[in-house]
């Protein structure tokens, strides 16, 4: 099977061709940096960085761009409260972003591009906006006419005048339609702005993820991602002042939209303040854990978070790991299973992904514990190194497993060696202490490590520990 995606422009499931056979171009609406994002934020990044490797895989290269907004009201009002400028704000939560995405095994894109590095490709833009009559200068502003354009509207399908009903839209006196949207606004001296021939401002948020997808991937992209929420007014505003200023040309061939997260029961947002920030939750989480949440759900569907989602993972990843561990000594090399690269071509069906292994890790543990460990190698040792091989292809193919399980198991605590040997020496004199049939010995072993946090676990391979 080719890859397959929903393309929301069209409502359909449609083969994807791009238009380089050897190098696609996503662009992908990454952050507005003024503070630590939410879980919810971190789901866009997870999924298409699971789509971008996919894409490599299938075409050989790919041009992948995901923003950062760097200027914003929201970025001079946290500058503003702290009394510092506001480059101190965004390059503080732009690497924050970036470790906190890090964490959680987001691909990282080739290109990052930010918004006040683009200023002038923006400006350019806007005049040619004006110059061909779909945006006009009123009161030091710049506002695109939404009538000028007759495809308004056909990224969301409902009728302007219903989705102007249903969103936050500023009336002024200096717009000719209510529904007209800001390109250029003016600021006063003690904001930062840059000069243009429409005076002091800065740009419109629309503006920006159409000039730099334009300079960076060019006038037409073959995907372009985000949230669902992003689909009206962003995404739509997106493709009217791209394509009007690109005579015509379509601006993106294929739109995925993410499904949002909830908590609680409603949308996570920050307005609405039911969020849980990436930066706490991969301190208090194994990250590795929150990206399987995270990948739990189909990508256009809605997914519920929660402590037991999380919980969960844990154990689910818990039980990989185990079997990663107990074909620990056989020589396999990964091999992406081409049950899992279907799942992926159907529309990036992660859970039907993570099904397979769990699938594959089931059939690997019951036949470890049919094999013999003292028996001659053999054709069921052969079979087992092969779904090792596919287990950690599977894990590769979702950004999974990638750790050692001695790692897994330590959850991400820093390892001390000293302390290391000495559970290791306390194991061993509970192993003695039941040869002896010590065992009030033994047990009083097992409660003291216990008490510290660190589980054993008797197999027929000998005692396993781990830290809880």
């Amino acid at each position: 099977m080719s890859l397959h995606l929903y393309n929301t422009l069209t409502r359909q499931l449609e083969p994807f061709v791009p238009q380089d056979p050897a190098c696609p171009t996503m662009y992908v609406c990454g952050p507005t940096v003024y503070n630590y994002v939410h879980i919810g934020n971190a789901r866009g990044p997870v999924l298409f960085g699971v789509l971008a490797e996919l894409l490599r895989r299938r075409f050989g290269g790919l041009r992948y761009a995901r923003n950062i907004t760097d200027v914003d009201d929201k970025i001079n009002a946290a500058a503003a409260e702290l009394g510092v400028p506001i480059a101190q704000i965004t390059d503080r939560y732009a690497e924050a972003y970036r470790e906190d995405m890090g964490a959680l095994g987001a691909t990282v894109p080739d290109l990052t591009p930010e918004a006040t590095a683009h200023i002038p490709q923006m400006i350019a833009m806007i005049e040619g906006l004006i110059a061909s009559g779909h945006a006009y200068a009123a009161e030091g502003h710049v506002l695109f006419s939404v009538g000028s354009f007759s495809g308004y509207g056909k990224l969301s399908r409902r009728d302007p005048d219903e989705m102007l009903a249903g969103a936050r839209v500023e009336v002024a006196p200096y717009k000719r339609d209510a529904g007209d949207f800001v390109l250029w606004k003016p600021y006063t001296e003690d904001l930062p702005g840059w000069e243009s021939p429409w005076g002091r401002g800065r740009p419109g948020w629309h503006i920006e993820c159409s000039a730099m997808a334009a300079a960076h991937l060019g006038e037409t992209i073959d995907i372009h991602a985000g949230g669902i929420d992003l689909q009206f007014p962003h995404h739509e505003n997106e493709i009217a002042q791209s394509e009007c200023a690109h005579g015509g040309r379509r601006f993106a061939r294929y739109w995925l939209h993410n499904g949002m997260l909830n908590f609680g029961g409603a949308k996570m947002s920050k307005s609405v303040g039911n969020i849980e920030k990436v930066h706490d939750l991969v301190r208090a989480h194994p990250p590795e854990a929150l990206r399987y949440a995270l990948l739990s759900a189909h990508y256009r569907q809605p997914l519920e978070w929660s402590d037991a989602l999380i919980e969960q993972s844990v154990r689910t990843l818990d039980r990989l790991y185990g079997t990663v561990r107990d074909l620990g000594g056989l020589d396999a090399v990964p091999e992406i299973p081409a049950s899992i690269e279907a799942a992926l071509d159907d529309d990036l069906n992660t859970p039907q992904a993570l099904a397979e292994i769990a699938r594959i890790a089931g059939e690997a543990r019951v036949l470890r514990n049919e094999v013999d460990d003292e028996a001659p190698r053999g054709t069921d040792h052969a079979r087992l190194a092969g779904y090792k091989s596919h287990l950690l292809g599977a894990g590769f193919a979702l950004g999974l497993l990638q750790q050692t399980p001695e790692t897994w198991f330590a959850r991400g605590v820093v390892r001390n060696d000293d302390d290391d040997a000495r559970i290791r020496a306390l194991i061993d004199e509970r192993a003695t202490a039941k040869q002896n049939r010590d065992f009030a010995r033994s047990d009083a072993i097992r409660d003291q490590l216990a008490e510290e946090g660190i589980l054993l676990e008797d197999t027929a391979q000998g005692v396993r520990w781990k830290r809880a």
